[in-house]
């Protein structure tokens, strides 16, 4: 049996809260998690991101390929 193996690139955003770190993956809806740490925030989007790789995969669903990514940062005065 010739099992192949696929490289995925995901952009993630971590940004701190009053709570920790909050954690997204944009490509992958639904894909977000928090942690205490800005290294468990991190840690917890790998594995928020492996888990979605894996159920889609399971499904036969297409795998979002990595678009470039920009952060911007946006400052309002009122």
């Amino acid at each position: 049996m010739n099992i192949t193996h696929n490289n995925y690139r995901f952009a993630g955003l971590i940004e701190e809260d009053e709570d920790g770190f909050f954690a997204v993956c944009p490509s992958l809806p639904g894909c977000y998690t928090q942690g205490e740490t800005y290294e468990e925030a991190l840690r917890n989007l790998r594995d928020a991101i492996q888990l979605a790789i894996e159920e889609m995969l399971q499904h036969g669903e297409e795998i979002p390929q990595y678009h470039q990514a920009s952060l911007e940062l946006l400052e309002f005065a009122y």
